[in-house]
């Protein structure tokens, strides 16, 4: 009986310490499911597709390692070279924003981080995201490899011109302010397809505007104030 008792006891033990060790693994789990249920969904994000990539998607990998302890804050954070990632309620907003099912070739504009591209990855088949500043693009493009993005390929480049060789999309998005809604962005849309950016001063504060392509027309609708940073490249010309 008391060789059963201290079995018993030993098997408790192990069970305890492997509950310990697996949640050592991943330390910030808590936080992000903190930061679904307070700064997502009860703020009216719905999707359950969304709401299962941003609760699984280790936001505290596409920040510096200093700005780590803050990554499920809902406020943009400094990520380098002017540039920040943005508060995870507008990047929900967004990504719910495009209707996504899971079929779909998204075009994104702006990779900084690569969070936003992530959070695509876990529910779209494509995602193909562009950056114009070569330290970014070779910062998110090696973290995605690290972290096993195999459906998603980032260019460098100006993403004012899209990517037209695989071309059409799905869905587009916009992570930069913009005037105006760059045209050659407009003719790499599919029938159906959705656009979503920031529209308006790229000095102070935007619309986030989404397009719907219906018949050959574009359909308008803004979903409220956000402030980014600009577009750079040639849509600062225009």
């Amino acid at each position: 009986m008391k060789k059963l008792l201290g079995c018993l006891i030993a098997f408790v033990a192990v069970t305890l310490w492997l509950g310990d060790w697996a949640l050592s693994l991943d330390p910030y789990e808590a936080k992000r499911a903190r930061m679904v249920e307070q700064d997502i969904k009860a703020r009216g994000i719905k999707d359950p597709k969304v709401l299962q990539a941003m609760g699984s998607v280790p936001r505290q990998y596409f920040v510096d390692l200093s700005q780590a302890d803050k990554a499920y804050s809902d406020h943009p954070l400094p990520i380098g070279e002017g540039q920040t990632i943005s508060q995870p309620y507008v990047v929900a907003l967004m990504t719910e924003a495009l209707g996504l099912k899971g079929h779909e070739r998204v075009l994104e504009i702006g990779t900084g981080s690569a969070y936003q591209a992530a959070i695509l990855a876990g529910i779209a088949k494509e995602v193909y995201t562009i950056e114009i500043r070569k330290g970014l693009y070779e910062m998110s493009r090696e973290r995605l490899v690290r972290l096993g993005y195999k459906n998603v390929s980032v260019r460098h480049g100006d993403g004012y011109f899209g990517w037209p060789e695989v071309a059409p999309f799905d869905a587009i998005i916009v992570t930069a302010s913009a005037n105006h809604i760059p045209p050659p962005l407009l003719a790499q849309l599919k029938e159906g397809g959705r656009l979503i950016l920031p529209l308006g001063s790229t000095v102070f504060h935007q619309n986030l505007t989404l397009v719907t392509r219906e018949k050959g027309t574009n359909r308008i609708k803004e979903l409220g104030g956000v402030a980014f940073v600009p577009m750079t490249g040639e849509a600062q010309k225009k």
